[in-house]
Order: structure tokens, then C-alpha cells, then sequence
């Protein structure tokens, strides 16, 4: 693991509120979308990829699902989320590790991950991530990434932007693609990043 990329980002989570990150989304209605179109049961194994302290873990619950992952470099954005949650998190699994360096224990229904694999600009960390998502997931897959017109850098990072048919490319040995859609979020300060979405299932 990069300790200098781990310390960026505990610095992010230990001094930031989600008021103050750009990513911030009170309702991720994209990926809830995307996710309720595949018909899960309650009971399938969902891990969120760079989670940090994103709210997607939250409705997923609410939703009824009761096998959740929450994966992110940053314990202290792992700790936001438990802090959070309180007793209805006692469930959910969250795991502190570089997402290039993860090791499952298990395999998911569903991989998701929105604003990780953009910051992933190496061809051989991009290798060893497709690599991981392809061993560990037995059927879906959602990739949320900064589109050709969003941002070149993320908190203070560069970022590799993708068209639909690049991040489609990247994944295409290993899975089929089912939908590609572009988003506008708009952070909590007001500015507008363009993202790509696309989702597979596994060949």
C-alpha cells in the first residue's frame, strides 16, 4: 500500500465533512437505480469499492439488504461510517486496504464502485484491479468514473477520464456490458463533475 496515498486520504477524512468533498451525494440515486434494476435478493453479497463515508451503504440497508462490504483505504472514513450507522451497521463488514492490494475472502453478487477506478491513471494498477473484480464477482458490476468533460484532478489527485466505449473496453474480457449513462453531480459547493456509469455481468 502507498502510505503516502493512504495519509492523503485519512488526512481528507480526518479533517474534512462531507459538506467539504466534492463527492459528497445525499441520495446516490444512479447507483440505486442501477442496482435495483438487477432484481438482488436481500440476501446477496454487495461490496461498495472506495465506499469511504458515502451513504450508499445506508439505503442499501434501509432497502433490506443484509450482506454488505464497505472497502476503503481511509479507517477514518470507515470509522465515520460505523459512527454513523450505530446499531444498524453491527451487520455491515468494512475493510481498510488499498483496493489494489485487496485480497476477498469471499466473492459478491455485486461490485460496486463509484469515483475509485478514475484514480487508478497506472496501466499496471488498472491490470491488478480488473484482475480482482474479475476472480471476485460472480454477477454484477457498476463503475462510476469522471466522463471525457469531468475533472482532470480530484482532490488534489490526478484522475483518468473515460468515454462510455473506453470504460466499457476495459472490462470487456470478463463481463458483458448492460448500460452505459452519463450524470451531472453537483458537489455540495455547487460545481458540476460529469461522470460515466456503466454496468456489467459477468461472462
Amino acid at each position: 500500500m502507498e502510505e503516502n496515498i493512504q495519509a492523503h486520504w485519512e488526512k481528507v477524512y480526518q479533517t474534512k465533512s462531507p459538506e467539504e468533498i466534492s463527492w459528497t451525494q445525499k441520495v446516490p440515486q444512479t447507483s440505486l437505480d442501477l442496482i435495483n434494476s438487477f432484481n438482488l435478493p436481500k440476501n446477496a453479497r454487495i461490496i461498495d469499492i472506495g465506499g469511504g463515508d458515502s451513504t450508499l451503504v445506508d439505503h442499501l440497508l434501509q432497502a433490506g439488504f443484509t450482506n454488505l462490504t464497505v472497502l476503503d483505504i481511509s479507517e477514518a472514513a470507515l470509522q465515520k461510517v460505523k459512527l454513523r450507522l450505530g446499531d444498524k451497521g453491527i451487520s455491515v463488514k468494512c475493510v481498510v486496504s488499498d483496493i489494489t492490494e485487496f485480497e476477498p475472502e469471499e466473492s459478491y453478487d455485486l461490485w460496486h464502485d463509484r469515483a475509485t477506478f478514475h484514480f487508478l491513471t497506472d496501466e499496471a494498477q488498472i491490470a491488478t484491479y480488473k484482475s480482482i473484480a474479475a476472480k471476485s464477482v460472480k454477477q454484477y458490476l457498476i463503475i462510476g468514473a469522471f466522463s471525457e468533460n469531468g475533472p482532470e484532478r480530484c482532490s488534489s489527485l490526478p484522475v483518468r477520464r473515460y468515454s462510455s466505449g473506453q470504460l466499457q473496453d476495459q472490462f470487456y474480457h470478463d463481463f458483458t456490458n448492460l448500460s452505459c449513462t452519463i450524470e451531472d453531480h453537483i458537489t455540495p459547493f455547487g460545481t458540476k463533475q460529469n461522470f460515466v456509469f456503466c454496468s456489467f455481468k459477468k461472462r
